[in-house]
């Protein structure tokens, strides 16, 4: 089946709207709410699960207070502690009724600041507070500037439908038991290795392919010159009538599009925009799944594969397509419908990674010039989707879309991702499409450049293409964790190592001239110049 290039041009504009970083960030850094002595705690996410009549029950996820001790990091620390309700609810002024000591209090949002609340629960000896929240969504419990914020005792602020069930159980006469800690995220998890060999591995596959098909339509354009005959002619045009060269104009206005697409995902997400966006991925999947599936079965159903049979709308398809389409719908299909199981990342990075091969051997820069508009357009454009945005739309517009956040779904399908193994926190880490097919269309024309200009590994410009995008992916990384999970923009790091690596060796080496305007070596006479080089 020809390659539906239309697809293509829709999916990439789609896969620009995915930065790189993990799933729930634990630690909240703010530099806005106040900080003074004995309230300057980082915001952290705390665990509490609970006992009802001792028997393990739910484990809710709380936000601690800027005030109050550092809670432990291990559930084993953790002691259990009896949950008592506050009366008044709201914990202003001493409770009327009778607290054991060390008892954790339960109390409600309002009427008094949070401070008031601590100090109140600690002088009728409570061991810690818990705070519901009068909405759904945490708080970030702060200090007024006033307070007395020599408080000894945790305090942490739970969702409004989990203190709501606590407090139901209370009222119930049932003896309810909490513990609270705040885990640490691990410095590295083995996710970010496997999505970091991921990544490279898929830039690497699709580099060798893009430049094995190059070599082969040189060699094809070869024969044409050398056998100038009607036949031939209409063989090439077959031939290169599956390729998209990016120019210049179109790089720019590639990233102006993809910029208004993701702020209408942004304004527009849903469950049902979500919805749409599984649709377009699981077009995209089926095209590249397919692609990737018949040109490594043609190696051994060679004859399936150059046989044709007329279908309608499709036109000539080979018999090799035709027995793999079925499967390729079905597994995208299927992966649609149980996407949201524990699994299911499996069946999304097979479709995702397929899409992205694809991608890499359809569309591609002619040269460097083209190539480095285009991808320092997008560096411009991860930077300022993940930190400038903030101060217009007051959060990072990229962010909250590779999240998914008010679409009820586990973020948007245009990502390759893999769940943190030994994250106490659980979650995924990401990277977007747009962090490997940019940067991986460079990486491609390197490769296909050597094979082109025949140059051995070492003294051509894939490996150290290669080796660039590897590192930068792999800088990324510890930015990430440094930033204490904070969504990071991979561009940022990625496109200098690569393009500066790219253009730096160019110059030092004596073909940049060729590199940033003709993009393939000089071949007066292609078809003496494809042959293998003769020893003098």
């Amino acid at each position: 089946m020809e390659i539906n290039k239309g697809v293509f041009i829709v999916i990439l504009i789609v896969v620009l709207s995915a930065g790189l970083g993990s799933a729930g960030d634990i630690v909240h850094q703010d530099n806005v709410a106040p900080k003074r002595p004995g309230c300057a705690n980082n915001f952290v996410l705390v665990k509490v699960p609970t006992w009802i009549n001792s028997l393990e029950d739910n484990e809710y996820v709380g936000v601690g207070a800027r005030f109050g001790p550092t809670l432990e990091s291990k559930e084993k620390h953790a002691s259990r502690t009896r949950l008592a309700l506050a009366d008044p609810p709201d914990c202003c002024s001493k409770p009327r009724n009778q607290l054991t000591e060390g008892e954790v209090i339960l109390v409600h949002r309002g009427n008094c600041s949070f401070t008031t609340k601590a100090n109140v629960a600690e002088e009728v000896g409570a061991s810690a507070i818990l705070i519901i929240n009068n909405q759904t969504e945490l708080f970030k419990m702060v200090c007024e500037s006033d307070a007395d914020v020599d408080i000894q005792i945790p305090a942490v602020m739970l969702p409004q439908d989990a203190g709501s069930n606590l407090e139901k159980y209370i009222n119930n006469n049932t003896m309810v038991s909490v513990a609270l800690y705040s885990p640490k995220r691990p410095a590295v998890d083995v996710a970010e290795v496997f999505l970091w060999l991921m990544a490279v591995g898929t830039i690497l596959c699709a580099s060798y392919w893009s430049a094995w098909t190059a070599r082969e339509v040189a060699i094809e354009q070869d024969k044409l010159l050398k056998d100038a005959s009607e036949q031939f002619l209409q063989a090439g045009g077959v031939g290169s009538s599956g390729f998209v060269d990016i120019n210049t104009t179109s790089a720019i206005l590639f990233v102006v599009i993809a910029s208004c697409f993701l702020v209408m995902l942004y304004k527009l997400m849903s469950f049902w925009f979500v919805e749409v966006l599984v649709v377009l991925f699981c077009i995209g999947g089926v095209e590249g799944l397919q692609t990737c599936l018949v040109a490594l079965l043609s190696w051994w159903f060679q004859r399936f594969a150059e046989s044709f049979i007329k279908v309608p709308f499709f036109g000539a398809v080979s018999h090799l397509t035709l027995a793999v389409c079925p499967f390729c719908i079905a597994f995208a299909v299927v992966w649609a419908v149980y996407r949201r199981i524990s699994f299911a990342w499996i069946g999304q990075d097979i479709l995702g990674i397929a899409l992205i091969i694809t991608v890499l051997q359809v569309v591609r820069i002619p040269n460097l010039k083209v190539g480095t508009v285009l991808l320092g357009c997008a560096f411009l454009y991860d930077i300022f989707w993940v930190f400038v945005s903030k101060w217009w739309f007051h959060e990072s517009v990229m962010i909250v879309v590779a999240r998914g956040d008010k679409s009820g779904e586990d973020g948007i399908p245009m990502l390759l991702k893999i769940p943190r193994m030994f994250d106490p926190w659980g979650g995924y880490s990401v990277i977007g499409f747009g962090d490997i097919i940019l940067p991986g269309l460079l990486v491609a024309f390197s490769l296909r450049y050597d094979w082109l200009a025949k140059k051995n590994l070492r003294a051509g410009y894939f490996v150290w293409a290669m080796t660039a995008y590897g590192v930068g992916l792999l800088v990324t990384y510890v930015a990430l964790n440094m930033m204490d999970g904070h969504g990071q923009p991979a561009l940022l790091y990625i496109v200098p190592f690569t393009l500066g690596t790219f253009i730096t060796l160019g110059k030092k080496r004596g073909d940049l001239k060729i590199l940033w305007t003709r993009g393939e070596p000089e071949r007066p006479c292609p078809h003496v110049q494809l042959q293998p080089l003769q020893e003098k």
